[in-house]
């Protein structure tokens, strides 16, 4: 099977910013048979579980490598640089596997694929995608939403 980056949470891994589990046929079937690079940026970038929720506030994940936007969390902390780390080791971790695909947690400011919350934290949703997903298209990989 060829390998796959699959969002943590997506797996049942309980590391979205509420520490909830979720719920996905897929991502559990790509970790059972064994493809999946279970990867969670934002743990990986050093961010707790649970913590505030965050969203992009000027753009989308493009415009965050591109420095043109930052992600900042409910209370107005700027968390851009763990966004960006952990986007960086998720591109190394596929890199490493040899995954050409990815299966990413919709809408959020990492994995969000297509569309992301868009920072006034009202749950409207635009078009974009989040920080590692759209570092993982700038080097060639598929995404796909769960």
């Amino acid at each position: 099977m060829e390998p796959v980056v699959v969002s943590a949470c997506l797996t049942g891994v309980p590391c979205r910013y509420n520490g909830r589990v979720v719920e996905s046929e897929r991502g559990r079937a790509l970790a059972a048979e064994g493809s999946a690079v279970v990867f969670c940026p934002e743990v990986a970038g050093g961010l707790s579980t649970p913590r505030e929720p965050a969203e992009i506030v000027g753009g989308d994940g493009e415009d965050v490598l591109e420095g043109r936007a930052r992600v900042v969390d409910i209370t107005g902390v700027d968390c851009t640089e763990q966004f960006l780390d952990g986007a960086r080791q998720v591109l190394d971790a596929a890199r490493a596997a040899g995954a050409r695909k990815a299966v990413l947690m919709a809408r959020s400011p990492s994995c969000g694929c297509g569309q992301i919350y868009d920072g006034t934290f009202s749950g409207t949703l635009r078009p974009g995608d989040g920080v590692a997903a759209a570092l993982l298209r700038r080097h060639g990989i598929e995404v796909d939403p769960a």
